[in-house]
């Protein structure tokens, strides 16, 4: 099983409040959400120093058998890493998967004849305009959790029109969310994504770029303290016929109603 959707499913998990008065559950570890840093292959040489700061790394770009790539990755210790798939057609096997690949991220293009092992987490990647019918597929599809990309996205500062999106992704599905964000994100930022229902974040770093502000950013999360999440994962509305008796004639009469299930 991939380390990243172990970590996912744990910060994801909603632990309901015992009542009554038998004994109470212990109260779980404070989640918070994972911080994933984003590199380019070539700067695979540099995953320890990243791995020093981010739960997870994720690198770009074409992987080892194509022309004129890198090295394989070598595995961190503890630290999943895993690969952004563009472009991936036909029957292929994901190559960074035989040498320590921990997850992919690929879209929704991608061939079904590509082959990802089982074990490898997968990570679907949608756009902002996907529409709510395509979002409550693919909770029956076998992917293990979900990331809002959006390049544009990355280089601004967050607006309510994103909290929207991602409050709607994390109503309507029942995986994990990951969503692609700048680093210079703020305090009262982090904040609200966590309220909204997002597990993860993506940050891209530039090749070369001083691990500087990945380290603020992760500062930033480890100080904070994140409420309980509340978050109600989608549930279907089935009906429910009642039984109910009538004040004035005394006849039963069935009543449909909406259950939660």
């Amino acid at each position: 099983m991939s380390q990243l959707i172990d970590k996912l499913n744990q910060v994801a998990r909603v632990v309901p409040q015992s009542l009554g008065f038998g004994a109470k559950r212990p109260v779980p570890t404070k989640s918070k959400p994972l911080l994933i840093a984003r590199l380019a292959r070539s700067d695979a040489a540099r995953l320890a120093d990243y791995a020093a700061i981010a739960d997870a790394v994720l690198f770009t770009g074409p992987g080892p058998g194509a022309k004129g790539t890198e090295k394989p990755v070598r595995p961190f210790p503890g630290v999943p890493w895993g690969t952004w798939l563009e472009d991936i057609r036909g029957e292929e096997t994901i190559p960074m998967a035989e040498v320590g690949c921990d997850f992919v991220v690929f879209p929704a293009e991608m061939a079904l004849a590509t082959t990802v092992p089982d074990k490898t987490g997968k990570i679907l990647r949608v756009a902002p305009s996907i529409n709510e019918g395509l979002l409550r597929a693919i909770n029956e599809l076998p992917v293990d959790a979900v990331l809002l990309a959006d390049a544009e996205e990355e280089k601004h500062r967050l607006t309510w029109h994103h909290l929207m999106l991602f409050q709607r992704l994390a109503d309507l599905l029942n995986k994990p969310v990951l969503v692609s964000l700048p680093a210079n994100v703020t305090e009262s930022e982090l904040q609200s994504l966590w309220k909204t229902g997002v597990d993860g974040i993506v940050v891209t770093v530039a090749t070369g770029q001083p691990t500087k502000s990945l380290k603020e950013l992760r500062r930033t999360i480890d100080k904070l303290t994140f409420p309980p999440r509340s978050r109600k994962k989608l549930e279907a509305l089935l009906p429910r016929v009642g039984v109910e008796t009538n004040a004035v004639t005394g006849v039963e009469e069935e009543e449909e109603e909406e259950e939660e299930e």
